[in-house]
């Protein structure tokens, strides 16, 4: 124990006495490169394996601190032949890195990757509702906010699926099980079908039904969006705040979509002052 004091003491006294601009410098650039690779690697399978090579280091730490010298000389071993051993494993990863480096991108390009999802993610919503309008199919979807809707989502049938045009379309075919409900977004996944709202107490137009009705009052209650396809008029509307903006076509969707998925694209408040304007309810 005491030679490993000293050996933390030394180490110690030397990165707070002796390290420069130029040792400053090599860590700070260190540091950014581990960090972007634990970016690259995020939400893949290249995150559990560094999980688990950290916990190998734990170990290594550990069995030589008391003397377990059998399993420190089975690790060590295994670390000597860590980096074939990584670069096999994360080969994926690195190829996409230097593929980035070579356009001469930034090796984080998750935001990129992202901003696609979503586009991809608006127009399948898009698409399910126009033809649900068209149709003149009743719909009802809640996007979950900051409040979370966990009593609506256990109160109806539980999915947990990917967004898909096709499957929301399908939920909400007449004479299916789940078409009669609400489905719950939350992020991007669909949580659960067929889950029912409580009604607004409030006074509304004689040709709203319960849908409208529903949307408004998960509405009042949450900071939810609600989008309904009426299945009388095939008008597309929009409930937030305890407020009911109707007549939305392909952009207005597009525009309160993008509000939600990608927040730095503004211009949901025309939205409402155009609906005010033109006398929406």
């Amino acid at each position: 124990m005491a030679a490993l004091w000293d050996t933390l003491e030394l180490y110690l006294w030397n990165v707070l006495h002796r390290p420069g601009l130029t040792d400053i410098a090599d860590i700070l650039l260190v540091a950014v490169i581990v960090y972007k690779l634990l970016m690259l690697t995020r939400d893949t399978r290249g995150s559990a394996v560094l999980k688990g090579l950290l916990l190998l280091l734990v170990l290594v730490g550990v069995s030589s601190l008391v003397g377990l010298t059998a399993l420190n000389w089975l690790l060590m071993a295994v670390l000597n032949n860590g980096p074939i051993v990584l670069v096999i494993l994360f080969q994926p990863e690195i190829r996409k890195a230097l593929e980035q480096i070579g356009r001469g991108a930034r090796i984080d390009v998750r935001r990129d990757e992202a901003q696609e999802d979503a586009a991809k993610l608006i127009d399948e919503i898009i698409r399910c509702l126009l033809n649900l309008s068209r149709r003149r199919v009743g719909a009802l979807i809640v996007f979950e906010g900051k409040t979370g809707l966990k009593d609506i989502i256990e109160n109806g049938i539980p999915l947990d699926s990917q967004i898909s045009a096709g499957l929301l379309e399908n939920i909400f075919e007449p004479n299916t099980p789940l078409h009669d409900g609400a489905v719950v977004i939350r992020d991007r996944r669909i949580m659960s079908a067929a889950s029912f709202l409580s009604l607004t107490d409030a006074s509304i137009s004689h040709d709203l039904g319960t849908r409208h009705r529903a949307a408004l009052g998960v509405s009042e209650t949450t900071d939810a969006t609600v989008l309904i396809v009426s299945e009388e008029t095939g008008i597309i509307s929009m409930a937030r705040g305890g407020k009911l903006m109707r007549h939305l076509d392909q952009k207005a969707l597009k525009t309160i979509l993008e509000g939600m998925y990608m927040p730095q694209r503004k211009g949901i408040g025309k939205l409402w002052n155009r609906s005010r304007k033109e006398g929406a309810k």
